[in-house]
């Protein structure tokens, strides 16, 4: 099929669908910027009722470690979106897609995993982004002739979850320092 097609012709095929990046990269970047949102507002308003635990955590009282726990979810899940946004960012063209986003996809789906059970709405936008990114990221791999190290992308994402993890309980910590946030959580 490729033999009746010159090849001005195959270069104004990839150029339109280059184009097609851009609203979809936008999109992307509204969508995420929603989630932040509304992670901010939440963070705000548990970081007000949490106000107390701040002098008075007892770590046997059960409701204690629900508010701390629910808090850390969302201010991880918020620095996770936010390290992602940040790698948006930093986006420079067509070509530095595929090399700057592949990480971000793993990152959004646990972060969507994460909140499921508690927010699915957040979880249901977070599945959305992802797939608009990982079309992005093919589309775009396929107009550069970029390849894909799967195992690259997924040691750079479980760094960069690591990274943000010990920035959220350096956060809280400072925050609640009565709270043993690594006994919290491994248990």
């Amino acid at each position: 099929m490729l033999v009746n097609y010159d090849i001005d012709t195959i270069e104004s095929e990839n150029a339109s669908h280059s184009v097609t990046l851009v609203p979809r990269l936008n999109y992307s970047v509204n969508l995420l910027n929603d989630i932040i949102k509304i992670l901010q507002e939440k963070r705000f308003e548990l970081k007000n009722v949490n106000q107390y635990l701040i002098i008075d955590f007892d770590e046997d009282d059960k409701s204690h470690l629900k508010n701390i726990k629910l808090e850390h979810l969302v201010v991880y899940s918020l620095d996770i979106l936010l390290k992602i946004k940040s790698q948006i960012g930093s986006i420079s063209g067509i070509n530095s897609i595929p090399e700057i986003l592949p990480s971000s996809i793993p990152m959004i789906r646990i972060v969507s995993a994460k909140l499921f059970v508690l927010f699915p709405m957040y979880s249901q936008k977070l599945s959305e982004l992802s797939v608009h990114l990982g079309s992005i990221v093919l589309d775009s791999a396929a107009l550069t002739k970029a390849r894909f190290n799967f195992s690259k992308s997924n040691h750079m994402s479980a760094m960069l979850l690591d990274e943000v993890k010990l920035m959220t309980d350096s956060k809280l910590n400072k925050r609640y320092p009565l709270v043993d946030f690594y006994k919290l959580f491994n248990v």
